[in-house]
């Protein structure tokens, strides 16, 4: 068996984690710190190199071969620079060469979290054995990338799939992005909550006005919160179908915090499919919940790092769904 591992970076507005991982895809080491998201940018820089360390020092970290980060977006893999919204100070900020200053020169590699999903999921989840496919995040925003002719397809800067920010409502309110009427916009945590609120749903006694709290109260009957799940679902749906017409996916996967409505989402998520995807060539299209969870950053980070790293042997064929 193998003995080389790669070293994951998983960044976002809240933590900074760092993994050790082996090539089945088991995470032989963990690092994690809070995000100081609204501080400046060394300080940020400072935290990423603090996980690194704790990596640095393990034994362990003799066998890693090269570095994979999954950032929040947006990203520019081929400046190897970052801009997250949710972090403020990091603005074309240098991310990879700041990386392999800190970890001794091993090779980086960059891509947008969402695209770190979608390897996540096409390694060890529910895109698994996938030739097509698209991979969805629906939290606080809606990210996505894309699995094509087998492979992961980040694009040249790391952002292709980015689906939260097609236009399904050419009249639809403005997006923080510029656009509107964006899949996220409608079908992200917040604004399904916003939508019920505005519509008139009232939370209950603990005052909790979640996308969760919407589900809650969608599964025990609340017709203005499961109006609410079904807009953003036929949002959902309108941006998956369109992709699978362009790039003829077979299947969408879907994670985040809004995946874990469960039926709530997913029932008229399938129904409003059948409504958009209907030429011939995508109506055998499936949708299926994520299968790695939290640590899709991480193994996608992984997974991408290596694809640069390996030299092992011949891959593992891929297959239909």
């Amino acid at each position: 068996m193998h003995k080389d591992l790669v070293a994951a970076l998983d960044i976002g507005g809240t933590k900074i984690a760092g993994a050790l991982v082996d090539g089945g895809g088991r995470i032989r080491l963990r690092s994690r710190l809070p995000t100081p998201a609204h501080e400046d940018a060394e300080t940020v820089m400072a935290a990423v190199a603090t996980v690194l360390g704790e990596l640095s020092r393990s034994p362990l970290w003799a066998r890693a071969r090269a570095i994979g980060i999954g950032s929040a977006g947006p990203v520019d893999a081929s400046a190897g620079t970052v801009s997250p919204v949710n972090v403020p100070a990091w603005r074309d900020f240098p991310l990879v060469s700041r990386v392999a200053l800190a970890a001794g020169g091993l090779p980086v590699v960059l891509v947008g979290d969402g695209v770190a999903m979608t390897a996540a999921e096409h390694w060890r989840g529910a895109a698994r054995g996938c030739r097509n496919a698209l991979c969805m995040v629906v939290s606080t925003g809606v990210g996505g990338g894309l699995v094509i002719d087998g492979r992961p397809h980040p694009g040249p800067t790391g952002n292709a799939g980015h689906i939260g920010h097609i236009s399904v409502d050419l009249d639809g309110d403005l997006c923080p992005c510029g656009g509107r009427g964006c899949v996220e916009r409608i079908a992200s945590g917040p604004n399904i909550a916003r939508r019920a609120l505005e519509h008139g749903w009232l939370p209950g006694p603990d005052g909790d006005v979640s996308a969760a709290a919407v589900a809650a109260a969608a599964r025990a009957g609340d017709p203005i919160a499961v109006a609410s799940f079904e807009r953003a679902a036929q949002a959902l749906a309108a941006g998956i179908a369109a992709t699978a017409t362009l790039v003829e996916i077979e299947t969408a996967v879907i994670g985040g915090g809004v995946a874990g409505a469960g039926e709530v989402l997913f029932a008229p998520l399938r129904r409003s499919l059948r409504d958009y995807a209907t030429l011939s060539f995508v109506r055998g299209l499936t949708v299926a919940p994520a299968l790695t969870g939290a640590d899709a950053g991480l193994l996608g980070a992984a997974a991408t790092a290596s694809r640069i790293a390996r030299n092992t042997g011949s891959a593992r064929t891929v297959g239909r769904c």
